[in-house]
């Protein structure tokens, strides 16, 4: 008997048998093309991680414009309006209230009269990019840099704020942008590891290790702190041991090892550990080797302040210039993400050790400005004589901004998420260039208002990564490092 079902052939039982077979042999046949790469779409979300060498370079998702990240991280907030982000309006209006903002109460309390800058801002380079007195030497440099004056965020609290930059969430828990940056591509040299991240010589950020942690990647990503003054411990040959005992030692270790993995083969777990420790025994010899200043000649010390003696500021600095000459070798060895910290949290001490200027603004940022100026445009300058630039992104940044007006009953600023300040240089962007702009007082982005997002996704797309493609399957989610949201700025790509 014929059955409706009839006129259509996929329908009835051969038909669905039979297309069914073919379909399961279709899904099959490309999952094995796609399990061994042979597949010519797309690279798939998750990139394929090799558990016994986590850190091997793996390809990006379209050529890349920067190849290595050396993000410089000012904690504290540093105040846009006395560095980078010139308002004639706020010197013009100096003591006068901020207009609409006369019961306006934010992270301290109510805010008194719109400040101007204890600090003259003069045009710098052949651009004319106004720039504040704080920071000249970094003035210097403005036909090198991309600023972007329209950041925004979504906390006014640092240790959240700190989160947010590094992480893109507020909360802890979360990879950092190094994490992601090195899970993605992992490392182009096999004896450092693939992400470094240098504290302040006077100690870690607020939020601390949460600013270079993995989150829920793999541990292998997360970053390796340490900085010029306090190399990694525990890497010292004891005393007892010979270099040739010792290299004996890890040989015979290797073997064992090698055996050990062909008992458990497929063991992933076994062979992450096996290759971690493997890192750490060539890291006896690399980090020390990159850690030693003293080998850098005189010139470069000057150069960097790394030479500055005389009171405490100027032994701060050289701290920092310290740890910024560091940041270069590492970025000379192939490192993939360095990330560099001017300033500490510090309880008890507010502002004492960060750019925290909420009472004292200016006695404070006399120092900050001092400590981070000269030792930061000597490390951009030494990366562009060694033509290094061209393969690097640099990135200055910080958690969040300042308020145009003084808090009530104190001579500093508060916190202000709503516009600020960070700048790019090196490969892929445009320079001398500036992106978006705050109001007439520097209180609110107005122009081209950008996310933290929009930042973070930039940052990925110069390195050759698409941030909504690279993912990690996280408790039923594929999460991103730019969660649902983020734009390339695509005025800033050169």
């Amino acid at each position: 008997m014929n059955s409706p079902l009839g006129l259509h052939p996929l329908l009835n039982r051969r038909g669905f048998l039979s297309q069914s077979a073919t379909a399961l042999s279709a899904m099959a046949l490309t999952r094995l093309l796609d399990r061994d790469g042979a597949l010519a779409a797309e690279p798939s979300l998750r990139p394929r991680i090799d558990p016994a060498n986590p850190n091997a370079a793996r390809l990006p998702h379209f050529t890349p414009k920067a190849k290595q990240v050396l993000m410089i991280f000012c904690a504290g907030a540093c105040s846009h309006l006395d560095t980078f982000d010139y308002k004639p309006e706020l010197i013009k209006r100096h003591g006068q209230p901020m207009p609409g903002a006369d019961k306006l109460v934010t992270f301290q309390g109510a805010q008194g009269a719109l400040t101007k800058s204890p600090w003259d801002f003069r045009p710098r380079g052949k651009s004319g990019k106004m720039v504040s007195d704080l920071v000249p030497q970094l003035g210097g440099l403005v036909d090198d840099l991309c600023f972007i004056h329209s950041l925004t965020g979504k906390t006014n609290t640092h240790g959240p704020g700190e989160n947010f930059m590094n992480t893109g969430y507020t909360l802890d828990g979360f990879p950092s942008i190094g994490a992601w940056t090195t899970y993605a591509l992992g490392s182009v040299n096999d004896n450092l590891p693939a992400y470094v991240a240098i504290p302040d010589p006077r100690g870690a950020p607020q939020s601390s290790g949460n600013c270079w942690n993995p989150g829920f990647l793999p541990a292998a990503f997360q970053g390796t702190d340490f900085n010029a003054a306090k190399p990694l411990r525990n890497l010292a040959r004891p005393n007892g041991i010979s270099p040739e005992s010792d290299r004996a030692t890890r040989g015979f270790l290797a073997r064992l090892n090698q055996h050990h993995l062909k008992r458990y083969p497929g063991d992933t777990e076994l062979a992450a550990r096996i290759s971690s420790y493997e890192l750490a025994a060539r890291m006896q010899l690399s980090v020390p080797e990159v850690c030693d200043i003293s080998t850098e000649p005189a010139h470069i010390l000057k150069l960097y302040g790394a030479d500055a003696t005389g009171n405490r500021t100027q032994e701060i600095k050289a701290g920092y210039a310290r740890n910024c000459i560091l940041a270069r070798r590492l970025i000379e060895k192939g490192v993939r993400f360095v990330q560099l910290f001017n300033g500490a949290y510090q309880v008890g001490g507010e502002g004492t050790s960060n750019w925290d200027g909420h009472k004292i603004l200016k006695d404070q940022y006399t120092v900050h400005g001092e400590v981070m100026d000269q030792p930061t445009a000597a490390l951009l300058t030494d990366l562009k004589q060694r033509d290094l630039l061209k393969d690097t992104l640099v990135v200055w940044c910080t958690e969040f901004g300042r308020m145009p007006t003084f808090q009530a009953g104190a001579s500093g600023r508060d916190h202000n998420p709503s516009g600020f300040t960070a700048f790019l240089a090196g490969a892929g962007v445009k320079a001398p260039f500036s992106y978006g702009a705050t109001d007439d007082f520097g209180y609110k982005a107005v122009d081209h208002i950008s996310t933290v997002y929009d930042f973070h996704a930039t940052i990925l797309h110069l390195l050759g990564l698409n941030h909504e493609k690279l993912t990690f399957y996280h408790n039923g989610l594929e999460r991103r490092l730019t969660d649902v949201h983020g734009e390339v700025m695509k005025e800033v790509l050169s």
